[in-house]
C-alpha cells in the first residue's frame, strides 16, 4: 500500500482510549517533501522556461521586425540600384554616342589638318620648287609646238631662258638639270633639219615651175644645139641649083626625121594625156607639202621619189627649165631627212627628279 492509504486509515480509525479529540502531528513522509521539492522545481523551472521563451520570443519578434526593415532597405536598396544601373546603362548609351560623334568630329578635324597642311604646304612651296614648274610647263609647251610644226627654234630658246633662270637663282641642287638642259640644246642644234619654210618655199617653185616643163615629144621646143636636124643655112654665092637643092633638102628633114626611140611611153603621149601628166605631178607635189607640214617624213620623200622619175621619164633631160626642176627636187631630198621628233627625255627626267625635291 501507499502512504497516502496509510495515512487515511490512521486519520479515519481514531483511538477509543481518548474521548477527546486531540489534534494529530502527522509528520510528511520522506517521500511527499521530495515530490513537493520536485513539483517546486518543476514550477520554477517551468515558469523560468516560459520566462525564456517569452524573452525569446520577443527576440524573435525583434529579430523578424529587424529581417522585414532589413528586407524592406534591401528591396529599397535593390530598386534603388536597378534604377541606377538603368541611369547607368544609358549614361553608358550617351557616352557611347558622345564618343562615336567625338571620334567622327576627330577624323574630320584630322582630314581638316591634313588638307590645310596640304594647302599650306603648296601655298609655302619655294622659289625653287616654282621655278621647277614653271621651266617644265615652258618647255613641254614648247616641245609640244616643235613636234607639231618640226620647229626647234622655239623649244631652244625655251631651253635657253630655262638656263639662265636656273643660272640666275643659283641653286646648286638645280645644277643637274642646268647641265641636262644645255646637253639637250646642243643635241637638237647638231640634229636640227633645214627650215621647213625653206622646202616649203621650194615646192611651190616645182609647183609653178611644172606647166613650163617641155615633154619629150615636143620636138619644135627643144635645145637647138642638140638637134643634128637643124637647117643648112643657104649660101647667097651659090648658084641656083645648089640653093634649090638646099632648100628642098632642109624641106625634107623638117617633115622627116629619124632616130631611137628609148622610152615610147614618153614619145608617144598625147596632148590630152601630157595635161593630165603635169595635174598628176602638181598633185603629187602638193601631197608631199602637205606631208611635211603633218611630220610625215617618209611620205614626202616617196612623193618627191616619184616626181623625180615621172619627170626623167616623160620630158626633155635637155631642157634647161627640166633641169633646173629636177636640181630642186635633188636639193629637196638631201635636204628632207628621216629624222626623228625632237625630243628632251633628259631634261624632262632632270626636272621630276627637281620636282622630287632629290
Amino acid at each position: 500500500m501507499s502512504d497516502a492509504s496509510v495515512l487515511s486509515d490512521n486519520v479515519q480509525e481514531p483511538s477509543p482510549r481518548s474521548s477527546v479529540p486531540v489534534p494529530l502531528q502527522v509528520a510528511p513522509p520522506p517521500g511527499a517533501l521530495l515530490s513537493k521539492i520536485l513539483l517546486g522545481l518543476l514550477a520554477g523551472a517551468a515558469v523560468l522556461a516560459l520566462l525564456t521563451v517569452l524573452v525569446l520570443w520577443q527576440k524573435v519578434d525583434g529579430m523578424q521586425e529587424q529581417l522585414a526593415r532589413q528586407s524592406a532597405d534591401a528591396m529599397a536598396q535593390s530598386m534603388e540600384a536597378r534604377t541606377l544601373a538603368r541611369q547607368a546603362q544609358e549614361t553608358v548609351r550617351d557616352t557611347a554616342a558622345r564618343l562615336a560623334l567625338n571620334e567622327t568630329r576627330v577624323a574630320e578635324v584630322a582630314l581638316q589638318r591634313s588638307q590645310l597642311e596640304e594647302l599650306m604646304q603648296s601655298l609655302s612651296r619655294s622659289r625653287d620648287e616654282n621655278l621647277v614648274i614653271d621651266i617644265e610647263a615652258a618647255l613641254r609647251l614648247a616641245l609640244q609646238q616643235a613636234q607639231v610644226t618640226g620647229n626647234v627654234q622655239p623649244l631652244l630658246a625655251a631651253l635657253k631662258t630655262g638656263e639662265l633662270r636656273i643660272a640666275r637663282a643659283a641653286q646648286p641642287r638645280l645644277a643637274p638639270l642646268q647641265r641636262a638642259m644645255q646637253r639637250d640644246a646642243d643635241r637638237l642644234r647638231a640634229s636640227a633639219s633645214a627650215d621647213a619654210g625653206e622646202s616649203l618655199q621650194k615646192l611651190d617653185d616645182l609647183v609653178r615651175m611644172v606647166d613650163d616643163l617641155p615633154p619629150l615629144n615636143a620636138v619644135a621646143t627643144r635645145g637647138a644645139g642638140l638637134n643634128p636636124w637643124q637647117a643648112e643655112p643657104v649660101p647667097a654665092d651659090a648658084a641656083w641649083w645648089e640653093r634649090a637643092l638646099l632648100v628642098v633638102r632642109n624641106e625634107v628633114r623638117s617633115l622627116l626625121r629619124v632616130g631611137r626611140i628609148e622610152r615610147p611611153e614618153a614619145v608617144l603621149l598625147s596632148p590630152d594625156q601630157t595635161f593630165f601628166l603635169r595635174e598628176n605631178l602638181k598633185l603629187q607635189l602638193l601631197n608631199a607639202r602637205l606631208a611635211l607640214l603633218s611630220r610625215q617624213v617618209d611620205t614626202a620623200r616617196n612623193e618627191l621619189a616619184t616626181v623625180s622619175a615621172s619627170l626623167n621619164r616623160y620630158f626633155d633631160p635637155a631642157s634647161r627649165r627640166v633641169q633646173a626642176a629636177a636640181t630642186l627636187l635633188q636639193q629637196l631630198q638631201s635636204t628632207i631627212k628621216t629624222a626623228e621628233p625632237p625630243r628632251i627625255d633628259e631634261t624632262l627626267a632632270a626636272l621630276t627628279t627637281a620636282a622630287a625635291g632629290r
